[in-house]
């Protein structure tokens, strides 16, 4: 029988043709193959919402292709993604190819392995319509959303502006904490540090806890002061010694939103980078042999559980490298959150068995860590919790108390492969043995004026973790929405800090004013919980967007009315620069490659500069700016002109002032400021076409002078040949002395 297994992705088509034998063909669609057109909003309002879908626009040949082959087969299996977006992929696929949805069957899985894929293909199912009216419901929605409101922002604000219906939630978010810093007034506080010796000499560093009566912060230099000079020539006498024990279990292993923020905290990965390399270890890479095969589970769940297998390959390794005591008497099990799908297991290996140190070197930088990250927490989270001991002591010294706190660990458990402690926890040092009533000599006593900080800006770790928290989005959603919204120049990068720009907070007001349920928390949450009963076949999807669009109506027809004949201006940023052509303060401005700073004046004055930002690209002038000119030396061989040294798009270069009417351009090279050793000319410093320098004589090839390390000018004592140094040592050889003799600088 000849089967056809269409897959979205071409490297998923290449691991699953590893798996299956003879009789199979493997496709991919390459994602979807129709959707809803760009020109318009393709939605029939008064016909029951229906969409209009039209055929991806390029895919032409590709279809034409999945049809021959589908006619070709005996039977096709669709084999998208174990979600909603693969759900609907399959349905449109069924419907692009005119299958059968009764007979078409849809296999998925949950990890992409031998087994796994064996076992799926001989339980097909039919396409899951629930799924794929979710998925509907959810494209229909953020197409309402963005093509009626746009077109507002764009009479209102400015032209090319976008809405949508979670990326509005989330510049909310991040402009709100933003007016939280703005309006931050900083408190005074003082830590007063002890530093006291016990008998044997051991230092023990404690800080004013208060007194008898209970904890007091003190707030200004005045009682700062008191505190220091009651305790100045005071006993420091030990009054309590508390010892405990705690335990520390280990975080449950990851979800879609706790891999990207811890990925963002341990590697520095954007969210988008972290499901681009994780997309990759879940359809397959190879690990030194000859086929791939999936390295992690499905990437995007929010769900805790763990198979059985799992959790035995996983018992399995951690007493054969740490011992039975490391693994728990009964089994880890973590609880999903109220709202969560719970479609697929929690991320993790899909060989637990398969170490990191196995795949090193065998895959890219990124994988490997990224599947570090993933292996770790997994084999983590089934292992024994940590012991910790912990002890506090309260020193007393006229009346005023000052505490020490250190802790050991017991039994490491856990985090003895990943200690998931963040900050000061858990990395406090022990402390001495102390007793009740025992004296210690003070070494000394310090105060330290500190202020209260500001809530922190948002990072995209943090913002996903909000965003989860309050039951906004979906994890499918996170990286497509931060993307958005800084595509759009409602938030900027500030090395990993999300900042709300001028645009955005304008934007953010006029939707809180106009679109108030848009914007609103639980209004979005509430729409998610819809979306999931939709999934569950406990809602029908028709009568939710129904519902949705009847307010949402209303408010675009009153904002409509409210801001009929007003625009709302942008404030300017001024940039801090001058405008060298001009004189005008330039503004800061967001375009495509990120911030950079412009001539108010345009477009009269084109001038514009690249602003520094960790996440900013050079930005798109408008017109080329002009150069900064340095005179060389030479005249244009054809004009007579000076030669200006310009700045070109691979390098500086010299071209004829006289230009454009003389295009006359030569190679710009460095003089080394050394003598050629062979004729005396000049020797020039140049560069390959991958950046690696070399040395050469500017009559060359007439002078055959041309090497790779650097020429000193000086001559050998033995042969009289030429000296080299080697680069980035501190070595000179002999050029025609052999190289094993060489001279030590």
């Amino acid at each position: 029988m000849n089967t056809l297994v269409i897959v979205e992705s071409p490297s998923k088509a290449t691991t699953i043709k590893g798996f299956l034998g003879k009789g199979y063909k493997v496709i991919a669609s390459k994602g979807h193959v129709r959707d809803l057109p760009k020109s318009k909003l393709g939605i029939d309002i008064k016909n029951g919402f229906e969409p209009q879908y039209i055929n991806i626009r390029g895919k032409g040949d590709l279809i034409n292709q999945l049809r021959k082959e589908a006619k070709a087969a005996d039977k096709v299996l669709l084999a998208t993604d174990p979600d909603r977006e693969g759900e609907a992929i399959s349905w449109h696929l069924a419907m692009v190819l005119g299958l059968d949805l009764q007979k078409t069957g849809r296999i998925s899985f949950n990890e992409v392995t031998k087994k796994t894929v064996k076992e799926a293909i001989k339980t097909p199912a039919p396409i899951n319509m629930d799924l794929v009216n979710a998925q509907q419901a959810r494209r229909i929605l953020d197409r309402l959303v963005g093509y009626k409101i746009s077109p507002f922002l764009w009479k209102k604000i400015k032209s090319g502006l976008s809405a949508g219906r979670v990326q509005s939630v989330a510049t909310r978010l991040i402009v709100e904490r933003e007016q939280e810093i703005m309006a931050f007034v900083p408190e005074e506080y003082w830590v007063i540090t002890a530093l006291l010796v016990n008998s044997e000499g051991q230092v023990i560093e404690s800080h004013y806890y208060g007194n008898k009566d209970g904890k007091i912060d003190v707030h200004d230099c005045k009682t700062a002061q008191a505190i220091v000079d009651a305790t100045q020539n005071g006993e420091f006498i030990v009054s309590d010694v508390r010892n405990s024990v705690r335990t520390r279990k280990a975080q449950p292993p990851f979800t879609t939103s706790t891999l990207q923020q811890e990925a963002n905290r341990r590697l520095s990965f954007q969210s988008q980078r972290t499901m681009m390399i994780a997309q990759e270890l879940y359809e397959g890479v190879s690990v030194g042999d000859k086929s791939t095969h999936g390295l992690i589970t499905y990437m995007r769940t929010d769900s805790l559980r763990v198979s059985d297998e799992a959790q035995a390959a996983a018992k399995e390794f951690i007493c054969s490298k740490y011992g039975e005591s490391y693994y728990p008497a009964t089994p880890n099990v973590y609880r999903s959150r109220k709202n969560a799908q719970d479609a697929h297991e929690a991320i993790r290996p899909s060989d637990p068995a398969l170490t990191p140190e196995m795949i090193k070197g065998k895959v890219s930088s990124d994988q490997y860590k990224l599947y570090k990250l993933i292996w770790d927490r997994f084999i983590a989270s089934q292992m024994a919790p940590a012991v910790i001991d912990t002890v506090s002591v309260d020193i007393d010294c006229a009346g005023n108390i000052f505490r020490a706190t250190g802790q050991t660990v017991r039994f490491a458990g856990y985090i003895a492969l990943y200690d998931d402690s963040e900050g000061d926890d858990g990395k406090t040092g022990s402390l001495p043995v102390l007793k009740i009533k025992e004296k210690l000599n003070k070494s000394s006593i310090t105060p330290e004026q500190k202020f209260t900080q500001p809530p922190q800006r948002y990072t995209e770790g943090s913002l996903i973790k909000m965003l989860e928290e309050r039951g906004i989005g979906r994890p499918s959603t996170y990286t497509p929405t931060i993307t958005t919204v800084v595509s759009r120049g409602y938030v900027r990068r500030e090395s990993k800090s999300l900042v709300p720009t001028e645009l955005g907070f304008v934007t953010t007001d006029l939707m809180k004013d106009s679109f108030a349920n848009i914007v609103d928390y639980n209004f979005t949450a509430e729409m998610e919980e819809n979306l999931d009963k939709v999934e569950n076949g406990t809602a029908d999807y028709i009568s939710i967007l129904r519902e949705f669009y009847d307010g949402f109506a209303k408010e675009l027809g009153d904002a409509e009315t409210k801001f009929a004949d007003s625009k709302i201006e942008v404030p300017k940023k001024e940039a801090g620069i001058i405008c060298e052509k001009c004189g005008a303060m330039m503004i800061e401005r967001v375009g495509r490659f990120g911030r950079f700073a412009a001539c108010p004046n345009f477009p009269k004055c084109r001038n514009t500069k690249k602003l520094d930002n960790d996440e900013d690209k050079a930005p798109k002038t408008e017109s080329k700016p002009e150069q900064k000119e340095i005179i060389a030396d030479e005249k244009c061989p054809k004009c007579g002109g000076d030669l200006v040294l310009r700045k070109g798009t691979y390098g500086p270069f010299y071209a004829c002032r006289n230009y454009p009417e003389c295009k006359f351009t030569l190679p710009y090279f460095k003089d080394s400021g050394v003598a050629c050793p062979i004729c005396g000319k000049k020797v020039y410093i140049k560069q390959t076409k991958t950046k690696k320098t070399y040395y050469e004589c500017e009559t060359y090839p007439t002078c055959t002078f041309r090497e790779w390390d650097i020429p000193t000018g000086d001559t050998c004592p033995k042969c009289g040949g030429y000296l080299l140094k080697k680069k980035n040592r501190d070595i000179v050889y002999c050029k025609n002395c052999d190289r094993s003799e060489e001279i030590k600088k």
